[in-house]
């Protein structure tokens, strides 16, 4: 199967007839294309957005909140057409992908087509002089790069709020899971999308992405991916004046008190170190448990660590599928053994799995659970992303602050403790951008969504990505 670019309302190849594999990650074998998309591929997708956002962005907020949610009734409808893409592309648990995934995709553009309704504006007035007032314009043509973790996931909660604003978008998925992007396409023509109001181009980071950031008629960026690519990203936008929203990297903490709900504390803390093989950027990597209860949650979570099945990712039973790649299972790998020169103890996991038949060429990976490192060492400093959690106990609240905010990363956190005025305490000093107090992924779409320190730039969500997709103009009238 090749997938095609979606350019000016039509599905093409690259113009170079560049193909790239696509791999099925959990069997390890070649099962379709992608376009190897360059600077010309993006050049024709920016000139379609340019030519498109005079009557987008004019067409009225009425017209747009029709046409979105009817791409999102028909990603309703292809729920099961999209869950199953998406886990063939990924790796993850088909349960994965119907539950959350995709669900969430749909609300992501019918939350934006929404509240794109309901976005005011503000005024000022100068008594008995003027009254200024504020317009929130479209950008005009905007860039939305989005990784392979979350994939229909993510590309959504960016192209939506864009598209709601009134704004043309260039997207490029990650080119290691461009399925569900591909499938969108054809949602798009068939919801009568206007041609050129959204273009989607494959390909590699270095040549489809780049050219995308460094077009100059792309005024401005949203991406989410790596800390060292944001770098990269940052340096070739910054000297062009282009707007930047960038959601990077995290070393999340679970800050785990001994006056914990016991049962909500393990089970959840299972839940957010091991969700999609730990391949979320809000998944808790460093699992920080006061004395007291240390050995008895340690002993805990290994024990349901272990009883986590590892397998087919679209057996209905399996809690974690494949790994997104060959090379993403190295890395994981590498760190493991990096954890033991360092002197910890891995107490499960961490082996790759090996599943017969079909399925014997996958990139499975057992969880894994560390102690006995301290905070500075790389395993604990490094985003690994994959089913890696390490351990240490914690004698006081500012020993467990100092642990929790002694990396470069500032994303999300967790805390699980009774005392209300501790949470508070603790979450008002923790340098993060998310806080969950006694919970973990209950997320409200209006609230603002980033990190801090190396975490990245902006915020996403709600009425933030409404404003970082227009600018402001302020309107003076005197008296």
């Amino acid at each position: 199967m090749q997938i095609q670019n979606y350019i000016n309302g039509q599905l093409h190849p690259a113009q170079s007839g560049g193909w790239l594999d696509n791999f099925n990650p959990s069997n390890g074998q070649v099962y379709s294309q992608i376009p190897d998309s360059d600077a010309a591929d993006v050049q024709a997708a920016v000139e379609a957005a340019e030519a498109a956002f005079p009557a987008w962005s004019t067409c009225g907020v009425n017209e747009r909140y029709r046409i979105l949610h009817r791409i999102a009734d028909l990603i309703r409808e292809r729920l099961e057409e999209l869950a199953q893409a998406e886990s063939k592309d990924s790796g993850k648990a088909i349960t994965t992908s119907r539950t959350v995934d995709i669900p969430r995709a749909e609300a992501n553009i019918r939350f934006f087509a929404t509240a794109i309704l309901h976005f005011g504006s503000e005024s000022h007035q100068m008594e008995g002089m003027a009254v200024n007032y504020t317009l929130r314009q479209p950008i005009g043509v905007v860039g939305c790069i989005s990784p392979w973790n979350l994939p229909l996931y993510l590309f959504t909660w960016k192209i939506a709020p864009a598209l709601a604003a009134g704004n043309c978008v260039v997207a490029k998925p990650s080119e290691l899971t461009p399925m569900t992007g591909f499938l969108l396409s054809k949602i798009c023509i068939e919801a009568g999308l206007p041609a050129g109001v959204l273009n989607i181009v494959h390909g590699l980071g270095p040549k489809a992405g780049q050219a995308i950031v460094e077009h100059p008629k792309i005024k401005a960026v949203s991406f989410t991916g790596g800390t060292s690519t944001g770098r990269i990203l940052a340096r070739t936008a910054a000297p062009m004046f282009k707007k930047l929203s960038l959601e990077l990297g995290g070393k999340n903490p679970n800050v785990i008190f001994a006056d914990c709900n016991f049962e909500e504390a393990v089970s959840t803390t299972v839940r957010s170190s091991f969700a999609n093989n730990g391949q979320i950027c809000l998944c808790g990597s460093r699992v920080y448990i006061e004395r007291p209860i240390y050995e008895k949650f340690r002993d805990e979570l290994v024990r349901r660590a272990k009883n986590l099945k590892v397998g087919d990712p679209f057996d209905a039973g399996t809690d974690l599928g494949s790994l997104v790649s060959k090379q993403h299972r190295e890395k994981v790998q590498g760190y493991l053994a990096l954890a033991r020169e360092e002197g910890g103890t891995v107490l499960c996991g961490g082996e790759p799995v090996e599943l017969p038949g079909e399925l014997s060429g996958g990139y499975y990976l057992s969880p894994a659970v560390v102690e006995g490192l301290p905070n500075a060492c790389r395993t604990n400093q490094e985003e690994i992303f994959g089913p890696v959690v390490t351990l240490q106990p914690f004698d006081t609240e500012e020993e467990a602050l100092a642990l929790a905010n002694g990396v470069e990363y500032g994303l999300a956190s967790t805390i699980w403790t009774s005392d209300i005025s501790r949470a508070a305490r603790v979450a008002e000093r923790i340098q993060a951008g998310i806080v969950w107090i006694n919970c973990w992924m209950v997320r409200d779409l209006r609230t603002p969504f980033g990190g801090v320190k190396n975490s990245g730039v902006g915020r996403e969500g709600g009425t933030e990505a409404l404003r970082f997709f227009t600018e402001a103009k302020n309107v003076c009238i005197k008296y």
